[in-house]
């Protein structure tokens, strides 16, 4: 008896284990991400930008609002918020009251497929079938059919009201006591609303930095970002693999960009050029997975220094 159900049993009992752990505390466990970047011109005074992403928020997630709150402590230059605010149609006061101390200060932000539309139940394996065969949201798949419209307008007219500066295929500025930032956004390429055709052509002249925003890190908005010249591109959308191998890493990106940048900084080249990229691994989940396994939960204050 023992020789044929003894291991099956210790099996479930670390599968179980790990489940509740993934669910139970990690996904709550909520870390500060800190990293310096050096992008600035020479001379010029550092920059603390906290970038959040993917909060996912779902009505009654009361220790992420609180969360969310404290990071305004960290008295940031200004704010970077990269998408998927929602994983609930009724989030949108309890996201809004979460960024609510946040949105005192200088801000800009993009939007998420999440933001637009509610998540749907599906099968967690789905992700690594679809990278096998290079499909990963409207990028290859079938048209959505039935999707949940979320009220993101609502988002946007916050958001709006409290200055922070929308980049949905535009471009924007922020003023920061005699320092200007030019910022170039994308809408979220996972459901192709990217149109870069509408904001080429490079760092605007006169800026003393030139950002740019997408929420999912495509290659194709990586490319075409990093081929005009910017010196950083800030997305989110991975979950850093969200659940992940210890010792390994991820096992999927939910889009195209390699595992071994699916969070943290890293480099992108093309045409010629090289630009730093900073990718969220997120502060939330799906309300339908509500897990996350050797990635926890993270916010980024990117601290931006002169170049070398």
């Amino acid at each position: 008896m023992r020789a044929r159900y003894g291991v099956p049993l210790s099996l479930t009992a670390v599968g179980a284990a790990g489940l509740a752990y993934a669910a139970g505390f990690e996904v709550r466990s909520f870390r500060l991400r800190r990293v310096t970047v050096p992008v600035l011109p020479r001379g010029m005074r550092p920059l603390r930008v906290l970038q959040v992403s993917d909060i996912h928020m779902v009505s009654g997630q009361r220790k992420k609002q609180r969360w969310l709150q404290s990071l305004a402590g960290l008295r940031p230059d200004f704010v970077i918020n990269t998408g998927d605010n929602l994983s609930d149609p009724e989030g949108v006061p309890e996201a809004l009251d979460a960024l609510g101390p946040l949105m005192e200060f200088p801000g800009a932000y993009v939007f998420g497929s999440n933001d637009y539309y509610g998540p749907k139940l599906r099968n967690p394996a789905r992700y690594l079938f679809e990278k096998a065969q290079g499909r990963h949201g409207l990028n290859g798949n079938a048209p959505a059919v039935g999707a949940v419209h979320n009220p993101w307008e609502d988002l946007r007219d916050a958001f709006d009201a409290a200055g922070w500066v929308g980049l949905s295929n535009t471009r924007g500025r922020l003023k920061l006591e005699g320092i200007e930032i030019a910022l170039t956004g994308l809408d979220d390429p996972h459901i192709k609303r990217d149109r870069y055709a509408e904001v080429a052509g490079g760092p605007e002249s006169g800026a003393d930095l030139s950002l740019a925003v997408v929420h999912a890190p495509y290659l194709r908005s990586l490319d075409a970002f990093t081929t005009d010249g910017y010196p950083l591109i800030l997305a989110g959308h991975t979950h850093g693999g969200q659940l992940c191998i210890p010792f390994y890493g991820a096992l999927v990106t939910n889009c195209d960009i390699d595992t071994g940048r699916v969070k943290g900084l890293s480099t992108h080249t093309a045409g010629a050029h090289t630009s730093f990229l900073h990718v969220s691994a997120g502060c939330g989940t799906n309300r339908y997975t509500p897990v996350r396994f050797a990635c926890p939960p993270e916010a980024t204050l990117l601290t931006l220094t002169a170049r070398d």
